[in-house]
């Protein structure tokens, strides 16, 4: 399933995940569409950028819905509003969620480049 060993061992295949530089990261950040979305653009997913709007599916924040805050590609986690929680001195703090546990329901489009990857069919299993 990953770039950097044929194995099945589930052992190697969390080792590749860990050890993925920044730019291959960035493909399993990806998210399901929301089903007006899959139909649109004939995708089932997409990576999520700062900007989008999600709603949580699955969790603590199941159900809610907002913009994402900011993508953490180290941590692979997103940050989407309303989904905070309070630390022990009181600050308010925005709870990491894991992107496979979100749905896009809009999409940031203001960037010409990620609009034409969105519209570009995929041809082949790179």
């Amino acid at each position: 399933m990953y770039w950097k060993t044929k194995s099945k061992k589930p052992s190697k295949q969390r080792k590749a995940i860990f050890e993925a530089p920044l730019h291959k990261r960035h493909d399993l950040m990806a998210a399901p569409l929301s089903p007006e979305l899959r139909k649109k653009y004939n995708r089932r997913s997409f990576p999520v950028r700062k900007g989008d709007t999600v709603l949580i599916m699955r969790g603590d924040f199941a159900g809610i819905e907002g913009k994402v805050v900011k993508v953490d590609l180290k941590d692979m986690r997103i940050y989407v509003e309303g989904a905070t929680r309070k630390k022990a001195d009181g600050t308010t703090i925005y709870a990491p969620i894991h992107p496979s546990k979100v749905m896009i329901t809009k999409l940031d489009l203001s960037d010409e480049l990620r609009r034409k990857a969105l519209e570009r069919k995929v041809t082949g299993s790179g």
